[in-house]
């Protein structure tokens, strides 16, 4: 018996409460009071207790409620000492039960047990609890659900080889963290992987910036350029959205897999190179090769080896695992406090279906640090009600260098999202990425982006 020993005594007559307290008090236990279940719940934690003596017959509610309350042991004292009143209360959980008037060493014994089986009980649980599973080694992933170990288990038994491999997933799902595990669990993990984003490099430069080019191949080539496929040799390279690849960059690439070399741009001349190819799309290959936007010779070299990774929204718990994984990496990396999530942004974390995947979840996060202002991150910080649209300003307010977008009168009534897609859809036959891009006041890389957001698969021409 120690003064560590709480207990918590919920009863209405102050004559009891008092008399019961001074006898605990007196057997060295701390006590504390009250004279209602709603006084219990609303003035104290009675998970911090090691039991709760309750009166059976209480104003407002029974003493009963409480069990559901709490996990401390619950003691229920009745005046009405009935067999049927004992058995009811011990039904609904109650850990035992003790008939008023009571005898003080009846009190004292029965509280003494209570709290040693309570004790007992609970070094047992730490016992039992089951051991969680060793963290699988795939570097820089987080996951327990079943469709993420299968992934798993298949990157750490591709890694092992030189197979090529097509990783498939939507948008944000981490195909690029994939690829680098493959990588760094590979025999070329020595040499860093090289990674190319196909989508972000513009289609007049994609042959060079892939395989090079010789000096005055073209104009404004006024030196020798290394590819970076050749930059590759003997580690990995990550062609992310292979699907974006122009056909003529795609026969140069087919090249490289069946024949093990390249020739740059301008040159007559091949060199042999040691490459593993990881590629990565969000998009059906095979209905592109339909489609005439991608070669089938292609398509069958690089689906050797296929990963899919399940959108967030089919991770069950790993979206809350990864929530709290990437809170916690970016107080770090903006020298912010640690901060935790308020239990309704835990549930709207949990509840949302997370479209943009964990890139998604990752600036929702980020935004939420920034803004916040105490250790308990709101579920508005979040910012995912799916509700509020923005609105489109008119263009003529827009500010972005570059555009010269004529006015358009229904702009202002379209959303954003609207516009992006009508304006997309209505000039991508006149006009190439580039000229897209300038004339949408952004960049190529977010329009490819915003493409991919809104499903605009991007027009090819044909070879």
């Amino acid at each position: 018996m120690t003064a560590q020993n709480k207990v918590l005594v919920v009863e209405d007559e102050q004559v009891i409460r008092t008399a019961l307290r001074r006898l605990l008090e007196r057997h060295e236990y701390l006590v504390e009071e009250a004279a209602s279940v709603k006084e219990a719940q609303e003035q104290h934690n009675m998970d911090d207790f090691d039991v709760v003596i309750s009166d059976l017959r209480l104003p407002g509610a029974p003493g009963t409620d409480l069990i559901k309350a709490t996990r401390t042991p619950v003691l229920i004292m009745t005046s009405y000492s009935s067999l049927r009143s004992a058995i009811d209360s011990m039904k609904m959980g109650a850990v035992d039960y003790i008939s008023k008037p009571f005898e003080h060493e009846e009190m004292i014994e029965t509280v003494a047990r209570i709290v040693k089986d309570s004790a007992h009980r609970k070094a047992d649980a730490e016992k039992q609890k089951p051991v969680p599973p060793p963290e699988p080694p795939v570097p820089g992933m987080i996951g327990s659900c079943p469709q993420m170990m299968e992934l798993f288990r298949r990157i750490r038994k591709v890694a092992q080889t030189n197979s090529t491999v097509l990783i498939n997933g939507e948008s944000g799902t981490g195909k690029e963290l994939v690829a680098r595990a493959i990588h760094q669990l590979s025999d070329r993990h020595e040499a860093e992987m090289i990674s190319v984003n196909c989508a972000a490099i513009p289609e007049n430069l994609i042959e060079s910036e892939l395989f090079g080019h010789e000096k005055g191949a073209f104009t404004g080539a006024t030196a020798n350029r290394t590819g970076l496929v050749e930059a590759a040799h003997g580690s990995t390279l990550f062609l992310d959205e292979i699907g974006e690849l122009p056909l003529e960059a795609q026969a140069r690439l087919l090249r490289v897999l069946q024949e093990n070399e390249i020739r740059k741009v301008g040159s007559v001349q091949s060199k042999k190179v040691d490459v593993r190819l990881v590629a990565a799309t969000h998009r059906d290959l095979k209905q592109l090769v339909i489609d005439g936007d991608f070669r089938e010779d292609l398509y069958y070299r690089i689906n050797v080896m296929t990963l899919v990774i399940p959108p967030l929204k089919e991770r069950g718990n790993d979206i809350l695992e990864l929530a709290d994984a990437i809170l916690e990496r970016t107080c770090k990396r903006l020298k912010s406090p640690i901060l935790k999530f308020s239990p309704e942004a835990t549930q709207a974390i949990a509840s949302y279906p997370w479209p943009g995947n964990v890139r998604e979840l990752e600036n929702a996060i980020e935004r939420a640090v920034v803004l916040a202002e105490s250790e308990d991150i709101g579920a508005e910080l979040l910012a995912i009600d799916t509700s509020l649209k923005a609105q489109l300003r008119p263009i003529s307010e827009r500010s972005n260098a570059g555009s010269s977008l004529p006015h358009d009168d229904s702009a202002e009534e379209l959303s954003l999202e609207d516009y992006f897609q009508r304006f997309v859809l209505e000039h991508q036959d006149q006009m190439n990425e580039t000229q897209l891009a300038r004339k949408l006041g952004i960049s190529r890389k977010c329009l490819w982006e915003r493409r991919q957001r809104f499903g605009l698969p991007r027009k090819k021409k044909q070879a």
